[in-house]
């Protein structure tokens, strides 16, 4: 796997920072509240992108998130496309992130191994 180059970390940081923006600037009521970009990554020849979204609620909110944003993706891109000036814009996939849930889980099952030893 290479290693991504220093303008193609700087284009992820732009795009995550700007796709932030627009989705918290949408209307869909499906878009949970307590939804964040976690990570972006552009492809070298801009063609794709992967955002990885994490929603913090429950399964079904997080359902809806994703529905709300693939409903969405075509103005998402749009708006991308106006703020930011590149070559191509590329093509938005959405991919749930769940790694802070299972980081919670995991640090919440160590508490509790630790407890137990304690007493």
């Amino acid at each position: 796997m290479r290693k991504n180059s220093i303008k193609n970390t700087r284009l992820n940081q732009e795009v995550m920072r700007e796709l932030s923006s627009i989705i918290r600037d949408l209307k869909d009521p499906r878009i949970a509240m307590m939804t964040t970009i976690t990570d972006v990554v552009v492809a070298t020849d801009l063609k794709t992108c992967k955002v990885y979204i994490s929603v913090l609620g429950s399964d079904e909110e997080r359902e809806n998130t994703m529905a709300g944003l693939k409903s969405a993706e075509g103005f998402i891109r749009r708006e991308l496309a106006a703020n930011i000036n590149l070559r191509n814009t590329p093509t938005l996939t959405f991919i749930s992130d769940t790694s802070i849930e299972y980081g919670v889980r995991m640090t919440k099952m160590l508490a509790e191994v630790t407890n137990e030893d304690n007493h």
